[in-house]
């Protein structure tokens, strides 16, 4: 049996997507820049999808600007600013817990003499409003906050924050990799300046994302050549991959609600079932606003690495975390920004949904996790001290200032 539970780590391609590829693949193959019927068949498929996605976030077509995915993408955002608003300041905020292409960016901005605050996060995985009004300066440009966490699932409250950013004429980037397919994406009441999204993380293909810049906004392209994307993005664009990103945007509006519904419910049932069956476990991020298909489950007082090798071999894909860092023993680094302590995290699995998925692979997940949960613990040291009354799990959990994980 396989069963895959690693769709935020990224989705099977549609069959529907792949057909709509596979003419781009074979006959249409013209370059989109070359002015003869062979350029012009292909300037017209990127023309019909990018009015696709226009929709999917209600904006106007000229706002959508294709590039390789939502590392470019993100990168784009915050270089792209930062060089575009030199003489009006020098400082940006970002948060804790964001995935690594908007992280790992602003860390290597700081070096090129880019001050950059990183906003806390409260234990369920939220940032506060108020902690970014306190955190901005006038020599601020840019807030960059992710719409939802890739670990935990948790939606942040992007307007409320968006207002404040606006207040003091700051602009404002969303990462929403995670959220698009799984709730609506309205830029326009939202009010961000700049968003990012990619094809694969909702049944499309690989290697193909979008910024959407708002008209008007100061940024300059992060790549330098020809005149593609209206001088926003050099480089052929990825005719295909447009193409398919274009219809997994389609079958997204037509099944998100249908996906929430059903893969909501299995995500439930997985919590539930594990609850019932396995003592000394938590869900990270549970009383905060999450997508309906991500549950992030704390097996406490062993390694995830374990818990996630076993299950391969019994043919399930889950995740440690974000797969950028799979393959690291170190505690996530969205996990500790919520407070949660290393021994709690670091037996983290995350659980991600998609609409092929049954509740008969939901019970043989947890069937198999009665069985491995125990083995495992039976061979860690923490266990151990846990059940010789040495560790106090409690006080571990007072640690997390007061809130559940």
């Amino acid at each position: 049996m396989a069963i895959y539970l690693d769709h935020n780590a990224t989705t099977p391609m549609a069959p529907e997507v792949f057909e709509a590829m596979k003419p781009y693949l074979t006959s249409y193959f013209g370059n989109p820049s070359s002015i003869h019927q062979f350029g012009q068949q292909a300037q017209k498929a990127i023309s019909d999808a990018r009015q696709t996605l226009a929709e999917f976030i209600n904006c106007d077509p000229k706002e959508v600007v294709f590039l390789s995915g939502g590392t470019e993408s993100d990168n784009t955002a915050l270089r792209g600013v930062v060089k575009a608003n030199a003489k009006k300041g020098r400082h940006i905020i970002t948060s804790e817990f964001e995935h690594h292409a908007v992280l790992n960016t602003a860390k290597a901005l700081e070096k090129e003499e880019i001050n950059v605050t990183f906003l806390p996060t409260m234990p369920n995985g939220l940032i506060r409003p108020e902690d970014l009004e306190a955190a901005i300066r006038p020599d601020t440009i840019l807030v960059s906050i992710m719409m939802v966490n890739n670990e935990t699932g948790v939606i942040q409250p992007i307007k409320e924050l968006v207002t404040v950013a606006k207040k003091h004429g700051v602009l404002f980037h969303t990462d929403a990799v995670q959220g698009a397919g799984k709730i609506q994406i309205d830029v326009k009441d939202l009010g961000v300046d700049l968003l990012t999204i990619t094809a694969h993380k909702f049944y499309g293909p690989k290697g193909i994302g979008m910024l959407y810049i708002k008209r008007g906004t100061p940024i300059r392209p992060l790549i330098i050549g020809g005149h593609h994307e209206n001088n926003r993005r050099a480089g052929t664009e990825n005719v295909a991959g447009i193409v398919g990103f274009g219809a997994a945007a389609q079958l997204a509006m037509q099944h998100m609600e249908k996906d929430a519904e059903k893969v909501g419910a299995l995500r439930d049932k997985l919590e539930s079932k594990v609850r019932e069956a396995i003592p000394e476990i938590s869900i990270a991020g549970e009383n905060a606003p999450r997508v309906f298909n991500t549950s992030n489950i704390l097996f406490h007082l062993i390694e995830g690495e374990g818990i996630l090798l076993n299950l391969d071999i019994k043919g399930v894909a889950v995740s440690t975390g974000s797969a950028c860092t799979s393959g690291t023993l170190e505690p996530s680094h969205v996990l500790l920004a919520m407070h949660i302590p290393s021994e709690i995290g670091q037996g983290a699995i995350r659980f991600s949904l998609g609409h092929d998925n049954t509740a008969e692979e939901i019970d043989f997940v947890v069937d198999q996790l009665k069985e491995i949960i125990p083995k495992l613990r039976a061979m860690s040291p923490l266990w151990d001290k846990f059940q010789k009354g040495e560790l106090n799990i409690e006080a571990l959990r007072s640690e997390q200032k007061g809130c559940q994980v």
